[in-house]
C-alpha cells in the first residue's frame, strides 16, 4: 500500500488533484458567509497592471491568497519544463501556458491563472494515462518474460532466475509453466501456447527435435529442453527491443508535424503580443496564449503509430516503425516468391526417371545426392533424404560446388561433373540432350512438378521431380490482400512456368513470373514501382534479397526463428502465417485514418477557438478546456485500433485441401 501511494504522489496525478483541492477550497472561502476568509494584503508590485489588477488599497482575500496557490502549485513544474526547453532553445507548449498564467497573475486574474494550469495540468496525467494505455502491448510482452527457470546440473534439478541459464544446458518445462529459454526439445512431447510470439491462439504440438520460445506457455505434457538462446539473447527479448525501437519511431507526417509546431508555437507568441500590442487589450494576448496551444496536434500522430504496431505486435507482426506503418497503408501490389511463401517449403522427391539405359534409379540418384551434398538450396534436402532412405546416399561433400542461381548446381564429385539442375544449366555447360531430358521435365512440369536433369561429365543420366505443396491458407491470403485494397498479387520465382502456372492457378494469383534469376526479380519490382505502384516484397531472403530491399517494404515470413529477419525486415511475420500479410495492411490503413482524422480534429480545434476570440466571450480557462479535451478526443480516437478487429478471426478460418507443385526457386 505504500509504495503504490508513493508512486501516486510522485507521478502525474499529485499536482493536478493538489491543484483542484486548493481552487474548491477557494471557491468554499469566497462563498463563506460575510467574507470570513477577506485578509487586507495590499500588495503593490501589481498596482499598475491594469483593469483587472488589484488596485491600491484594494482587499486581497484569503480566497485569492488560496487561488494564487493553487495556480502556483499547478503551474509550477510546467514553468520549469518550459525553462528547460527554452535552455535547449526548444520554443514548446508549456512557454505558452507558463507565459499566460503567469501574465494572468500579473493582472491579478488568479481565477484564470489557476484553471489554465490545473486544466493544463490534468490533461497531461490524463494524456500520460492513455498513452501509457497504447503502450499496453508493450508491457504484456514485458511482463510474459520467464522469471525462473528449472535446470539439471549435475543430475539435480535446481530453479534458477532464467537469466541465470547458461547455453547449452538442459531446462525441464513442465505443463502450466512458462518456457524460460529459446531452445530445442531433446525429448518429451507437449502442447506449447505460443501466441505471445507468433500470435497463434492455437498451442503448437512440440516434440523431439521442434524449437521453443521463451516466454511461451506449456499447456500440457512435459519437455526436456537444450537452450540456444538466454537472456536478452532470445527471441522475446528481440521482439521486446524491436517494438519498442518502432514506437518511437517516427513516420514521415509525425516528422512534418514536428517541423511545423516548431514554427508553430513561436508564431502564436509573436500573434498573441502583436495583438495585445494593436488592441491594448492584455486579456486578448492571453487568450490567444492558450487557445494556441498545439497539443493534439502535436500528440496526434504519434498516440496512433504506438497504438497501431502495439496491436500488430499482439498479432505477432512487427512493423519496424512509423515510416514503414504508414508505407505499408499504400501498398497497391504484393511480390512473391513461391517456395517456402504460396508453398510449405518442404518438398519432397516425387519421380526418378532413367535415362541411361546402363544404369539404374539408385545409380542416378546416387550422382545427384552427391552433388547437392554441397548445397544450401532448399530442393538439396528432398534429393538427399531420398538417397539416405535408399541407401546411397553420399558419405562426403564434392571437392568443388558451384551453384548457379535460378538453374541449379554444378559439382566435381570423385573427379567427374555432375550437373543437377534445368535444362538451362545443360545449355550453360555444353551438355547436348540427346535422351529427351526437356520431354520429361516438361511433362513432370506440367503435373506440377519441379524436374531436376542430371547430367554426369557431359552425358543426361536421368531426371528427377520433386514437389511441394501449396499452403492450405494461400488461396485465401491472395484473396483477403485483394479485399485489404491490394490490386494486384504477383508471383516472382526461379521454377519454370508450368510449375509457376499450376500454383498461381491453385492460389488466385493475378500474374506470374516465371524462371527468374534474382536479378530478373529486382527488375520486375522496380519496373512495377516506375508505374507508381507500392511493392511489397515476400520471400525468403536468399535468392530474393536484391528485390527484398528494393521494394517499398520487405515481408519476412517465420520470423521467430530468425534474430536477422526480425531485426531487418520492414514488417516481420513471426509465424509462418500468411494470412498475417494482409491483416499488416489492413492495420496500416486503419492507423493512417486514424491519424488523418486526428489531424482534422486537432486543426478544427484550433479553428473553432479562433473563432470564439474572434467573436468575443471566449475565456483563457474555456480555451484550456477546449484544448484539453481535443487532446483527449485524439487520444481515444487512436485507443480504437487496441481492440479487436474482424481481421483476427483468421484464427478460426478454414484451411482448403490445395494441390501439390513443384518448386526450384
Amino acid at each position: 500500500m505504500g509504495s503504490r501511494f508513493e508512486r501516486w504522489v510522485h507521478g502525474d496525478w499529485s499536482t493536478p488533484v493538489v491543484s483542484g483541492v486548493l481552487v474548491l477550497v477557494s471557491f468554499v472561502l469566497r462563498q463563506s458567509a460575510g467574507g470570513a476568509g477577506e485578509v487586507t494584503l495590499s500588495p503593490q508590485w501589481w498596482l499598475d497592471a491594469g483593469e483587472h489588477a488589484t488596485g491600491p488599497g484594494t482587499v486581497f482575500t484569503l480566497a485569492d491568497a488560496v487561488m494564487l496557490a493553487a495556480a502556483v502549485t499547478a503551474g509550477w513544474g510546467i514553468t520549469i519544463t518550459a525553462l528547460r526547453a527554452l535552455v535547449a532553445r526548444v520554443v514548446g507548449i508549456d512557454l505558452l501556458v507558463a507565459a499566460a498564467a503567469i501574465g494572468a497573475v500579473v493582472i491579478g486574474n488568479f481565477w484564470e491563472a489557476a484553471a489554465v494550469t490545473f486544466l493544463f495540468a490534468t490533461g497531461h496525467a490524463l494524456e500520460a494515462a492513455t498513452l501509457g494505455k497504447t503502450r499496453s502491448a508493450l508491457a504484456e510482452l514485458v511482463a510474459v518474460a520467464p522469471d525462473h527457470a528449472v535446470v539439471v546440473r549435475d543430475g539435480e534439478q535446481l530453479e534458477i532466475p532464467a537469466a541465470q541459464v547458461r547455453v547449452g544446458e538442459v531446462v525441464l518445462v513442465k505443463n502450466g509453466t512458462k518456457v524460460p529459454v529459446d531452445g530445442e526439445v531433446l525429448d518429451g512431447t507437449g502442447a506449447v501456447d505460443e501466441a505471445s510470439i507468433t500470435g497463434e491462439s492455437i498451442p503448437a504440438e512440440k516434440s523431439r527435435g521442434d524449437r521453443v520460445y521463451a516466454g511461451t506457455i506449456s499447456r500440457a505434457g512435459f519437455l526436456r529442453v537444450q537452450a540456444t538462446g538466454t537472456g536478452a539473447d532470445t527471441t522475446l527479448a528481440r521482439i521486446i527491443h524491436r517494438v519498442e525501437e518502432a514506437q518511437d519511431a517516427k513516420a514521415r507526417t509525425q516528422a512534418f508535424m514536428d517541423k511545423f509546431s516548431r514554427w508553430y508555437t513561436p508564431a502564436v507568441m509573436v500573434l498573441a503580443v502583436a495583438a495585445g500590442v494593436v488592441t491594448g487589450d492584455v486579456v486578448l494576448a492571453l487568450t490567444l496564449l492558450v487557445i494556441g496551444c498545439p497539443g493534439a496536434l502535436v500528440v496526434s500522430i504519434p498516440v496512433a503509430i504506438v497504438a497501431g504496431i502495439g496491436r500488430a505486435a499482439r498479432r505477432g507482426i512487427l512493423i519496424k516503425g512509423g515510416e514503414f506503418l504508414e508505407t505499408s497503408a499504400k501498398i497497391s501490389v504484393v511480390a512473391m516468391d513461391k517456395t517456402g511463401t504460396l508453398t510449405e517449403g518442404r518438398p519432397r522427391l516425387t519421380d526418378v526417371v532413367v535415362l541411361d539405359p546402363r544404369l539404374g534409379r539408385a545409380d542416378v540418384l546416387r550422382w545427384a545426392a552427391a552433388a547437392e551434398a554441397g548445397s544450401e538450396h532448399p530442393l538439396a534436402r528432398p534429393v538427399l533424404a531420398a538417397a539416405d532412405e535408399d541407401g546411397v546416399g553420399p558419405s562426403e561433400i564434392p571437392s568443388t560446388v558451384v551453384p548457379v542461381p535460378g538453374m541449379g548446381i554444378m559439382a566435381e564429385v570423385d573427379g567427374q561433373r555432375v550437373l543437377v539442375g534445368s535444362p538451362l544449366l545443360l545449355e550453360r555447360y555444353g551438355v547436348a540432350d540427346a535422351r529427351g531430358a526437356s520431354q520429361v521435365a516438361a511433362a513432370l512440369a506440367a503435373d506440377g512438378k519441379t524436374p531436376m536433369t542430371v547430367a554426369v561429365d557431359g552425358s543426361v543420366i536421368g531426371v528427377l521431380a520433386v514437389a511441394d505443396q501449396v499452403r492450405a491458407d494461400a488461396a485465401e491470403a491472395v484473396s483477403m490482400l485483394h479485399r485489404a485494397g491490394v490490386t494486384k498479387v504477383v508471383m516472382l520465382t526461379g521454377d519454370n512456368r508450368l510449375v509457376a502456372e499450376a500454383v498461381g492457378k491453385a492460389t488466385g494469383i493475378d500474374e506470374v513470373h516465371a524462371a527468374l534469376l534474382p536479378e530478373d526479380k529486382l527488375d520486375v519490382v522496380e519496373q512495377l514501382q516506375r508505374q507508381g505502384r507500392t511493392v511489397a516484397m515476400v520471400g525468403d531472403g536468399v535468392n530474393d534479397t536484391p528485390a527484398l530491399a528494393a521494394a517499398d517494404i520487405g515481408v519476412a515470413m517465420g520470423a521467430a526463428g530468425s534474430a536477422a529477419a526480425v531485426e531487418t525486415a520492414d514488417i516481420a511475420l513471426m509465424g509462418d502465417d500468411l494470412l498475417r500479410l494482409p491483416e499488416a495492411i489492413s492495420l496500416a490503413r486503419r492507423t493512417v485514418a486514424v491519424m488523418r482524422q486526428n489531424i482534422v480534429v486537432a486543426l478544427g480545434t484550433v479553428v473553432l477557438l479562433l473563432a470564439g476570440v474572434v467573436a468575443g466571450g471566449l475565456t483563457m480557462s474555456v480555451g484550456m478546456l477546449v484544448h484539453e479535451a481535443s487532446v483527449l478526443v485524439v487520444i481515444v480516437n487512436a485507443m480504437r485500433l487496441l481492440r479487436s478487429s474482424g481481421h483476427d478471426a483468421v484464427d478460426q478460418r478454414s484451411r482448403p485441401s490445395l494441390t501439390s507443385v513443384g518448386s526450384r526457386g
